[in-house]
Formats: structure tokens, C-alpha cells, sequence
């Protein structure tokens, strides 16, 4: 991934279905003109062999608040 700021994405209070986290996250990186991140971002998770490891691919993308 690139050097830019990351985009702010409130997570806190979500149920914890990885699904409904990743939705959220894309659309945070689609509203913030960052398209290819979003799809990249939902490839990775979706490969990812854990909920822990995804939730670190997710942090390398947007803020977690």
C-alpha cells in the first residue's frame, strides 16, 4: 500500500461479522476516491486464513476509530 493518509473508519460497536466490517471499510476507501484500495483491501480479507487477519489487513488500510 502507499504512503497516504489513511481514511477514517468507525468501526466501534460493530457486531463482528467480518462481512458487514469489510462493507463498511470499502465503502470508507470508495468515498475517499480510493477505488483500487477497496477492491484490493476485500481480496486480501477474503484470502485471509483468520477474523484476526483480517481485522490486520483492514487496519493497514483505514483508521480504526
Amino acid at each position: 500500500m502507499d504512503g497516504n493518509l489513511k481514511p477514517a473508519c468507525k468501526l466501534a460497536g460493530e457486531d463482528g461479522n467480518i462481512f458487514f466490517i469489510l462493507g463498511r471499510v470499502s465503502r470508507t476507501l470508495k468515498e475517499n476516491g480510493k477505488t483500487e484500495q477497496a477492491k484490493e483491501v476485500s481480496e486480501r480479507v477474503m484470502a485471509s486464513g483468520s477474523y484476526d487477519e483480517a481485522l490486520q489487513i483492514i487496519m493497514e488500510y483505514v483508521e480504526v476509530e
